[in-house]
């Protein structure tokens, strides 16, 4: 089996595991009743929710850079499409082109997910962020769906609102913060190289609880052709 081979194997099936469970849990998440259900159990199902829609973010970033399914590069796209679509239908098109410039220029006036130099507070530079990339079609394909779930397949409102919309949006929040701002704020010490990043020192468990190792966002700047899951394995070499 060769290394492309062997990469394409691994990429579908932990993306796939990833895509999946989102689904799964979604499904069940909407099946229970709010009202029986204890206020932990729900927290904990909305927390759980929210890492998972990250992994699906993730799944898209990762098929941007050609590492879902090396093999084929259509497959690959296609995964891409769906993750993005699931998470709040987005174009995979206009969000690849986005996220080459980042690396193109990270960190500089040309970098589309940088601060312009006056958004440079989280909250800010978050908006800043949100409003390069939200757009109707996004609001527009949620209020379908949030329609279709509601009253063609009766999905409660509760439900929709603490297992579908909350972590959706909560997860926005933790892929800017782990995968944006930490790495890529401007700080006294500057930065090493033309990467224009840093990465965090989390160990390997909540790196990938964070932000599934998009913290180690050096490595992945200097090693883009590195799926998200080889990142540990890098670092560590690195540190070593």
């Amino acid at each position: 089996m060769t290394s492309k081979t062997k990469n394409s194997v691994y990429g579908i099936v932990i993306n796939g595991a990833v895509l999946i469970a989102w689904l799964i849990s979604l499904i069940f998440l909407f099946t229970i009743e709010l009202k029986s259900t204890s206020l932990f159990f729900i927290i904990l199902g909305m927390l759980w929710q929210t890492w998972l829609y990250t992994g699906l973010f993730i799944v898209a970033h990762d098929a941007m850079h050609g590492r879902v399914y090396p093999h084929n590069r259509m497959m690959n796209n296609l995964l891409g499409r769906l993750a993005l679509t699931l998470y709040a239908f987005f174009s995979f098109s206009f969000l690849q082109e986005k996220h080459w410039d980042h690396h193109r220029y990270p960190a500089s006036s040309k970098d589309p997910d940088y601060n312009d130099g006056v958004h440079t507070s989280f909250l800010g530079w978050y908006f800043k962020f949100m409003r390069s990339y939200m757009g109707w079609a996004q609001i527009v394909g949620m209020a379908i769906a949030f329609n279709i779930l509601l009253h063609l397949l009766k999905i409660s409102v509760g439900n929709l609102i603490i297992f579908w919309i909350v972590p959706a949006f909560a997860s926005t929040f933790q892929l800017f913060y782990f995968g944006t701002y930490l790495p890529h704020r401007e700080t006294s010490q500057g930065f090493k190289d033309k990467h224009r990043a840093r990465s965090n020192e989390y160990p390997v468990w909540l790196s990938l609880l964070t932000c599934f190792h998009f913290g180690y966002h050096w490595e992945h700047h200097a090693f883009p052709n590195l799926a998200w899951w080889q990142l540990p394995a890098r670092r560590k070499a690195l540190v070593e």
